[in-house]
């Protein structure tokens, strides 16, 4: 096993990150190998002690910080520091001064970064799309966690005496992050944001709650309303009965009452909000704008009223103001739809709405809904 890839699949057991498929993989993989076992035991050594160490070095630093604080404010005496030391008296001497240019330099930041934005008044650059990137360190971490199924080889005679035990399904690399749900549990299709989708150079892939994933392939993209129709096409992947919510095809109304479900972490997270306007940025009537909290990741995550009624899709949300976000009308997945039909002779697309919600208090709404809202990813 390589270094890296040991070292990090201990730190994930030892904080009790990894899933629950990989964990019994791991373990038996420590069973079926001494020398594995005991590289196990040295590197959660070695954490422990790193954590010691810290610790101690904290508390010195705090002790450091108290001395100085009381050497400054004459209730102890302390001796004066000599050779390079004298370095740190002339910071303690003269940081306050030092604080007062940088508060200054920050003033005047501030006051071109006003200028700045005043000349470049663009309201599109006002507006962020929601689609999460996931950064490098992010990028490495899946790309070990790939590599976990090359590990077979080493136990392949303890998976043949042992049927019952998982075969781990190797993760892609994502370099995105955002949400989808279905339209059509019959034939699979999922509905997301068009600017999402474009984000996909190599490979897409939906993942549900359980953090399984499975392949996707781009059926329609309309850049002008930003919606992305996408297909699961994955033996793998069990099929939903009929959907439960009803996609609506009137707009919402003023103060309306709604919740989401997304993506903006690893895992599905539910928000609240209203209707604030009944068009987004610039009256453009394709949007709604909701007073709500989204986060990148939010992108394609939908919109649902107390009446089980999908009435948006999460795609947008102001830089420069909190709470506000954009959502696309419900009205353009039916638009969308029907000209996927046209388009794609195969794209046998159908929306059998359901009434599965209504009526049901908002933790059983989420409980019936979130098998339908899934990650999806990318590279």
């Amino acid at each position: 096993m390589e270094d890296s890839l040991l070292i990090d699949a201990v730190e994930r057991f030892v904080k009790g990150e990894m899933p629950e498929q990989e964990r019994i993989y791991f373990e038996e993989l420590r069973k079926n190998n001494s020398e594995l076992d005991q590289a196990v035991v040295e590197h959660m050594f070695f954490l422990n002690e790193l954590n010691a160490y810290s610790t101690t070095r904290n508390f010195k630093h705090t002790l450091n910080e108290v001395e100085t604080k009381l050497a400054e404010e004459g209730f102890i005496f302390r001796a004066p520091l000599k050779g390079k030391a004298k370095i740190i008296q002339l910071w303690n001497k003269y940081k306050r001064t030092v604080a007062v240019a940088a508060s200054i330099a920050g003033v005047v930041s501030l006051c071109i970064g006003t200028v700045v934005t005043a000349v470049n008044n663009n309201p599109q650059n006002d507006i962020k799309p929601l689609v999460d990137i996931i950064n490098e360190t992010k990028i490495k971490t899946d790309s070990i966690a790939s590599k976990v199924d090359k590990l077979e080889d080493d136990v392949a005679t303890g998976v043949k005496n042992n049927p019952a035990l998982p075969v781990i399904k190797p993760k892609i690399a994502a370099t995105f992050r955002a949400t989808g749900f279905l339209i059509d549990a019959n034939n699979n299709y999922i509905v997301t944001n068009a600017h999402v989708v474009n984000k996909a150079k190599k490979q897409l892939v939906v993942e549900n709650t359980k953090g399984e994933q499975f392949n996707a392939e781009v059926i329609h993209v309309d850049a002008s309303r930003d919606i992305a129709i996408i297909k699961i096409r994955d033996n793998n992947f069990k099929k939903l009965p009929a959907i439960p919510y009803t996609i609506r095809k009137s707009n919402a109304d003023l103060g309306e009452q709604v919740f989401m479900l997304g993506y903006p972490k690893a895992e599905i997270v539910y928000g609240e909000g209203y209707v604030s306007a009944k068009n987004g940025s610039g009256m453009d009537t394709i949007y709604c704008q909701l007073n709500t909290a989204a986060n990148e990741g939010s992108s394609g995550s939908p919109v649902v009223n107390k009446k089980g009624e999908l009435i948006g899709i999460i795609t947008s949300a102001e830089r420069n103001a909190q709470g506000v976000v954009y959502a696309i009308k419900s009205i353009n997945i039916h638009r969308a739809v029907e000209e996927a039909k046209k388009k794609e002779a195969n794209a046998g697309i159908r929306i059998i709405s359901g009434s599965g919600l209504k009526g049901l208090n908002r933790e059983s709404q989420i409980k019936k809904m979130e098998d339908y809202v899934f990650m999806v990813k990318g590279d």
